[in-house]
């Protein structure tokens, strides 16, 4: 079963507090995911932010368009309760409950002409909640602008490759300095190893690296043939690095052999240069914020 969006939420959420008690919206979402029948994996499902389950997310906007449309109140913090007119909404025994059956309610039109006059539609006009349409608007930004710095990566000479290899896994921790590297990778060249770098800044493991700038799918025959110089210098570590893909079975092989190789193909590696601010420039930022509930409370 898909999870449900926000407006089918919203009558299985007002029936549950049809009982007359105070409710948590964390008790809530447990009991919805039963309702609704979600699987452990269904429950566990983030927004693509990583901070919060799309369930518990789309539940949350369901409580909040009751409590404009008077619904349900808020009789101390944290909690709600269903309301005279959610009682008498629930009495007459709706087949659903969504955003076009609130509007009939003075107070919800308000608030949605408040919200649209001051923000040009905060408010959700899909099935998508406020958050999903941000974040998906941003993962589609990123997948462009990833898409963009692959086709300058490409297009790109075999030492500036090189130098962009070495700069994205010292920004990533590995390889000490810029300069110590930058002596590693691109001069080796040894039987399929491109380069040798520190693990970390003391030099206590090394890794070997491979990175090729291709366009072909690289297949498991060029990974075996990684895993087999590695072998050949007592490494158990490596990263091959690709500006294409690499197919089902180099995946598969890398999972089951002894040596660790870490696959990066050209998608991974923009949205790596993207993490760490290499080759791209920042031109705005957003931050989502919500209700500090303490802030507000009485001592």
């Amino acid at each position: 079963m898909a999870i449900p969006d926000y407006q089918t939420i919203m009558l299985p959420l007002l029936q549950f507090a049809g009982d007359g008690k105070e409710h948590t919206l964390r008790e809530t979402v447990e009991k919805l995911a039963e309702v609704f029948g979600l699987s452990e994996e269904e429950r566990e499902v983030l927004l693509p932010g990583g901070q919060q389950t799309v369930f518990h997310n789309r539940v949350g906007w369901a409580r909040t368009y009751m409590k404009k449309a008077m619904l349900l109140d808020a009789p101390r913090r944290s909690f709600f309760i269903i309301s005279k007119r959610g009682k008498e909404v629930l009495a007459s025994n709706p087949k659903r409950i969504d955003a076009e059956f609130l509007e009939q309610f003075a107070e919800f039109k308000e608030f949605k002409s408040l919200r649209h006059e001051k923000s040009e539609e905060v408010l959700p006009t899909s099935n998508d909640t406020p958050e999903e349409v941000l974040e998906s608007a941003y993962l589609s930004l990123r997948q462009n602008l990833a898409s963009d710095i692959l086709q300058q990566i490409k297009a790109s000479s075999p030492h500036q490759f090189e130098r962009m290899v070495v700069q994205l896994l010292v920004a990533m921790g590995y390889g000490g300095t810029l300069k110590d590297a930058g002596k590693a990778v691109g001069k080796s060249g040894d039987e399929g190893i491109d380069g040798i770098i520190k693990e970390d800044r003391l030099g206590l493991d090394i890794i070997y690296i491979q990175a090729k700038r291709w366009e072909a799918t690289v297949s498991r025959p060029e990974i075996q043939k990684f895993a087999g110089a590695l072998q050949g210098q007592r490494a158990k570590k490596g990263i091959f690095i690709s500006t294409s893909d690499f197919s089902k079975e180099a995946h598969d092989y890398v999972a089951k052999i002894e040596s660790k190789i870490v696959l990066i193909d050209g998608q991974q590696f923009a949205q790596y240069m993207i993490d760490h601010n290499l080759g791209v420039t920042p031109v705005a930022n957003y931050e989502i914020k919500r209700i500090d509930s303490d802030y507000f409370s009485e001592e």
